[in-house]
């Protein structure tokens, strides 16, 4: 069993090692390895500080086939473009739990927001963008641990995965991240060509 991070790695050294690996080794990740990193991801900021991201981990073959029965019917399995997606030895799914973040808003020292009214009383809902942020931050943390990550949607299957894996029904997955040690023979998604977009595209100074 590979442990333990390569050379350690800046932020920014890590963002420049991101990618979404699509093929992974069978090799087996230590449960404790992932409960480290996803305790370190969860410092991410919270609204209110909430708290309220929280995470499934599918740790294991049995509990890693179980997720792709319920998301990828076999009939499609054959066409599937990235099968040694399948082979990740972790799956880690973020959720947003609204209901962490309505009790807190409805504490005195945040209850004049009126954001403890109700879901719809946000105009963004912060559970989602909490949720993602500590969902980059984990990623990171892989790339430095000197494995690789992929997140991906669930395109529908989010109630699915929920059924199977007894989620309170308010809790909003974002996706799910794979980790695992990225095999050699990794197949890149087209998307990976793409250009990146020059910085003076993406950056408005003053005004649009």
């Amino acid at each position: 069993m590979k442990t333990g991070p390569q050379d350690s790695l800046s932020v920014t050294q890590a963002l420049a090692a991101r990618r979404s690996c699509r093929s992974y080794e069978t090799t087996p990740v230590d449960l404790k390895v992932i409960r480290d990193l996803i305790d370190r991801a969860r410092r991410t900021p919270t609204a209110g500080n909430s708290q309220g991201v929280e995470f499934l981990i599918l740790h294991g073959e049995n509990q890693v086939a179980s997720y792709w029965d319920a998301t990828l019917d076999e009939a499609r399995r054959d066409a599937f473009p990235w099968p040694g997606l399948l082979l990740a030895p972790v799956l880690v799914v973020p959720y947003g739990v609204p209901e962490r973040y309505l009790n807190r808003y409805q504490e005195e020292d945040k209850e004049s927001s009126g954001l403890g009214e109700s879901v719809n009383a946000w105009p963004i809902p912060y559970w989602i963008v909490d949720a993602a942020s500590a969902a980059t931050a984990l990623q990171l943390l892989v790339v430095e641990s000197g494995m690789g990550c992929c997140f991906f949607g669930q395109f529908g299957n989010e109630e699915k995965v929920s059924q199977r894996f007894s989620v309170p029904k308010d809790a909003q997955a974002i996706g799910t991240i794979a980790i695992g040690w990225a095999a050699e023979n990794d197949r890149l998604s087209t998307s990976a060509t793409r250009e990146r977009r020059p910085l003076e595209d993406v950056v408005h100074l003053s005004e649009w």
